[in-house]
C-alpha cells in the first residue's frame, strides 16, 4: 500500500506538467463572451476559466487520459482520479457532526448535510420543486424536457443521465462488480450493494420526522412520509387518480396494457421490471432470502418480508373502523371493503364483482379455463399456486400442519384448524334459524342452503344445479367420465377422492365404524347413520305425494320416481330405461351374459352379488325377514313386503282403466296386459303368445313332453 501511495504522489507532480495539445487543437473553436465566460461549441456549456472548459472537453472525446495505478481505471480528470484513489486508501477524511458518517469529499459531506437541515436551496422554474443538491435539480429538468442524451450503443434506448447508461449497459454485459463481503452476493450497481448490505447490519439510517420510524432505503421514506402529507402530485389524465412520480408511471402502464419487460425463457412481457425478475426466479428456482428462524426460502424481498411477520406475530396494519389488525397491507386494503361494501373490480363477462384484484384474477380463469401454474411430476395444471403448492404435497406425502394435543399431521392449515376444534369440543359458526352450531364455516355455509334452498353452482351441460361447488365438480365427471384417482392396488379409477378412500379399505379390509348397540362395523360412516335407523326404526324423509317414510334419502329418491314416471337412466344398447341405476348396471349384464359372481357350494353363477346371497339362503334355509303380525317367516326382504298388504288388505296400485286395486307392481303390470291383449311370452316352438312367463313354462312341456313332477306312491 506505501508503494502505492508513493506512485499517488508522484502522479500528481507529474500531471501538473502535461500538456494538453491535441485539446488546444479542438478549442480552436472557443468563443470567447464578454472576457469571463468560455463556452463549448459543442454543448453550449459555459465555464469561467479555460482550464474548466478543457477538462470538459474530456467528456465529448471520450478521453480519459488519468489511470490509477492500484485498478488500471481510466478517467477524464485528475480530479475524478484523485476522488477514486481515496477509496483504496479507504481514507474518509470528512466526518457529519450529527450521525459521524464518513466522506471522501469535502462537498459529498456538504450534500449529507442537508438531509439534516432539510435545506433544499435548489428549485425548479417549472414545477417549483425544491432539491438539496444541483445535480438532482438537473436530473429533475431533464423530466419535463424529456431530453435524454446518452444513447445504448447495444439496444438504442436513451438516458438522461451517465450513469444510469453504464448500470443499462450491464444487463446486457451481464457484469456484476459490486461484492458483497459477507455472503459474496453480487450486484450491478453500487447503490444495489449498499442497500444489500444494511440487510446484515439491520441499519436504517432514513427516519421520520414526524413518528420517527426508521427506513433502510431513502425512497422507502419518501413513500411513508406521503402517508403523512397524502402528497400525490402526479395526475392520471385518464382516471385523474393521483400518484407519486414512480407509482404514476408504473400506473400508465395499466391504461395503456404496456409491457416493456420481457423475459427471454418464455416470452412472456411484464408492466414493470420488479415482476420480470420475481418471474425469471420461476425459471431457476432461485430464492435468494431465507429465514433464519425455519430456514424457508423466498423468491422475493415482500414474501420474506411478510413471512417474518408470522415468527414475530407482528400486525402492523390498523383498521380504523373496528381496530382490527393485519401483518400485510393488501389484507387490510381488503378488510375495509367489508366496511364500505365496495367491488372496484367487475367480470364482464358475468358482471359479478370483487372486492380484490387477486379474487377478480382466479375468477376469470373460470371463464378462460385457464391453468397456469403446472405441476412437474403429473404435469397437472392448476388454476391457482396455492392449489399448486398442496397438490405437491400429494406426491411428497408432506404434512407440515402438526396438532399440538394429539400429533396428527395434516397436508393444509385449512384441515388443522377443524380437527382443533374437535379437541376444544368448539363450535363457532351458528345458525340463526335453527340455532345449530358448526365447528367450520363451510359446513354452516352448506347449511345455511338448506333452509334457503340455494343452489348457486350450475352444470354448464345440463343445468342441472348444486348447492355445493365439489357436488358439481363430482357431476360434472359424470359428463367427462373422467377418473382421476386410481388404487394402487387394483388400478380401478374413481371419480371422486372419498370413494377411492373407502374402495381402499376393501382390500385393507378396515372397517373404521362400529355400531355401539351390536358392534357391526362398516366402511363408511353413511352406512353406519343407515343401519342406527334399524335399532331406533327412524325414518326421518318422507315422501310429499303420499306421505311414506324412508330411512335413506337414496331410497326416497328413488320411490318418488314412481309418482313422476322418470326414468333418467337408459341402456345404451336397447335403450330400455330404468328409474334406478342399480337396475339398469344388473339389466347390462343380460347383454353381456356376464355373470362375476359364483356360488361355492353348487358353482351356478349370478349376475350381481344380491342374486348370489339371496340364492345362498338356499343352501343354508335361512330365512331372515319375519312378519311381526304372524310370525312368517321369508329368505327374501321383498318377499316379506309383498306379504305384509295380505293383513292390511292395502293395494296402492291401481289401473288406470278399471280401477281395480293391486297389493303390488308386478300385479298391476301382469294386469293391465289383459286390457292390452298384450302377450310378451312367446313360445319358439309354435308362436303361441302368453301372458305371464309361467305360463310359457308349463307351455312348453307340451313340447318337450317334460314331466318334472312325480307321484312319491
Amino acid at each position: 500500500m506505501e508503494t502505492i501511495i508513493k506512485n499517488y504522489e508522484k502522479h500528481l507532480i507529474s500531471d501538473q506538467s502535461v500538456e494538453a495539445v491535441d485539446i488546444n487543437k479542438n478549442i480552436e473553436n472557443v468563443i470567447e463572451t464578454n472576457k469571463k465566460y468560455f463556452a463549448c461549441d459543442i454543448c453550449g456549456k459555459k465555464f469561467c476559466q479555460k482550464l474548466l472548459l478543457k477538462k470538459h472537453f474530456h467528456t465529448h472525446m471520450k478521453e480519459k487520459p488519468y489511470s490509477c495505478y492500484v485498478c488500471y481505471k481510466a478517467f477524464s480528470t485528475k480530479g475524478n482520479l484523485d476522488e477514486h484513489l481515496q477509496s483504496h486508501i479507504n481514507k474518509k477524511p470528512f466526518s457529519c457532526v450529527i450521525c459521524h458518517k464518513d466522506f471522501f469529499q469535502k462537498h459529498h459531506l456538504n450534500n449529507h448535510f442537508r438531509i439534516h437541515s432539510n435545506e433544499k436551496r435548489f428549485s425548479c422554474d417549472v414545477c417549483h420543486r425544491n432539491f438539496s443538491q444541483k445535480g438532482n435539480l438537473n436530473r429533475h429538468l431533464q423530466s419535463h424536457t424529456n431530453e435524454k442524451p446518452f444513447s445504448c450503443d447495444v439496444c438504442h434506448k436513451g438516458f438522461s443521465r451517465k450513469n444510469n447508461l453504464n448500470q443499462h449497459l450491464r444487463t446486457h454485459t451481464n457484469e456484476k462488480p459490486f461484492s458483497c463481503d459477507v455472503c459474496h452476493k453480487s450486484f450491478s450497481q453500487k447503490s444495489s450493494l449498499n442497500r444489500h448490505l444494511r440487510t446484515h447490519t439491520n441499519e436504517k439510517p432514513f427516519s421520520c420526522d414526524v413518528c420517527h420510524k426508521s427506513f433502510s432505503d431513502k425512497s422507502h421514506l419518501n413513500r411513508h412520509l406521503r402517508t403523512h402529507t397524502n402528497e400525490k402530485p402526479f395526475s392520471c389524465d385518464t382516471c385523474h387518480k393521483g400518484f407519486s412520480r414512480k407509482s404514476f408511471n408504473r400506473h400508465l402502464r395499466t391504461h395503456t396494457n404496456e409491457k416493456p419487460f420481457s423475459c427471454d425463457v418464455c416470452l412472456k412481457g411484464f408492466s414493470l421490471k420488479g415482476d420480470l425478475f420475481r418471474h425469471l426466479r420461476t425459471h431457476t428456482n432461485e430464492k435468494p432470502f431465507s429465514c433464519d428462524v425455519c430456514h424457508k426460502g423466498f423468491s422475493d424481498h415482500s414474501s420474506f418480508n411478510r413471512h417474518l411477520r408470522m415468527h414475530r406475530n407482528e400486525k402492523p396494519f390498523f383498521c380504523v373502523v373496528c381496530h382490527k389488525s393485519f401483518s400485510q397491507k393488501s389484507h387490510l386494503n381488503h378488510h375495509l371493503r367489508t366496511h364500505t361494501n365496495e367491488k372496484p373490480f367487475s367480470c364482464d363477462v358475468c358482471h359479478r364483482g370483487f372486492s380484490d384484484k387477486s379474487s377478480f384474477k382466479r375468477h376469470l380463469r373460470t371463464h378462460t379455463n385457464e391453468k397456469p401454474f403446472f405441476c412437474d411430476v403429473c404435469h397437472r395444471g392448476f388454476s391457482r399456486k396455492s392449489h399448486l403448492n398442496r397438490h405437491l404435497r400429494t406426491h411428497t406425502n408432506e404434512k407440515p400442519f402438526s396438532c399440538d394435543v394429539c400429533h396428527k399431521s395434516f397436508s393444509q392449515k385449512s384441515h388443522l384448524n377443524p380437527h382443533l376444534r374437535t379437541h376444544t369440543n368448539e363450535k363457532p359458526f351458528s345458525c340463526d334459524v335453527c340455532h345449530r352450531g358448526f365447528s367450520e364455516k363451510s359446513n354452516f355455509n352448506r347449511h345455511l342452503r338448506t333452509h334457503t334452498n340455494e343452489k348457486p353452482f350450475s352444470c354448464d351441460v345440463c343445468q342441472k344445479a348444486f348447492a355445493q361447488k365439489d357436488n358439481l365438480n363430482r357431476h360434472l365427471r359424470t359428463h367427462t367420465n373422467e377418473k382421476p384417482f386410481s388404487c394402487d392396488f387394483c388400478n380401478k379409477g374413481f371419480s371422486d377422492q372419498c370413494n377411492l378412500n373407502v374402495h381402499l379399505r376393501i382390500h385393507t379390509n378396515k372397517k373404521p365404524f362400529s355400531c355401539d348397540i351390536c358392534h357391526k362395523d362398516f366402511f363408511r360412516k353413511s352406512h353406519l347413520n343407515w343401519h342406527l335407523r334399524t335399532h331406533t326404526n327412524e325414518k326421518p324423509f318422507a315422501c310429499d305425494v303420499c306421505n311414506k317414510v324412508f330411512s335413506k334419502k337414496s331410497n326416497l329418491n328413488e320411490h318418488f320416481r314412481i309418482h313422476t314416471k322418470e326414468k333418467p337412466f337408459s341402456c345404451d344398447v336397447c335403450i330400455k330405461d330404468f328409474s334406478q341405476k342399480s337396475n339398469l348396471i344388473r339389466h347390462l349384464q343380460t347383454h353381456t351374459n356376464e355373470k362375476p359372481f359364483s356360488c361355492d357350494v353348487c358353482s351356478r353363477n349370478f349376475s350381481n352379488k344380491s342374486n348370489l346371497n339371496q340364492h345362498l339362503l338356499i343352501h343354508t334355509n335361512e330365512k331372515p325377514f319375519s312378519c311381526d303380525i304372524c310370525q312368517r317367516k321369508f329368505s327374501r326382504k321383498n318377499h316379506l313386503k309383498l306379504h305384509l298388504p295380505s293383513h292390511t288388505n292395502e293395494r296402492p296400485f291401481s289401473c288406470e282403466v278399471c280401477n281395480k286395486g293391486f297389493s303390488q307392481q308386478s300385479y298391476l303390470n301382469k294386469h293391465l296386459r289383459t286390457h292390452r291383449k298384450e302377450r310378451p311370452f312367446s313360445c319358439d316352438d309354435c308362436g303361441k303368445g302368453f301372458f305371464e312367463r309361467r305360463d310359457l313354462i308349463k307351455h312348453y312341456r307340451i313340447h318337450t313332453n317334460e314331466k318334472p313332477f312325480s307321484c312319491d306312491e
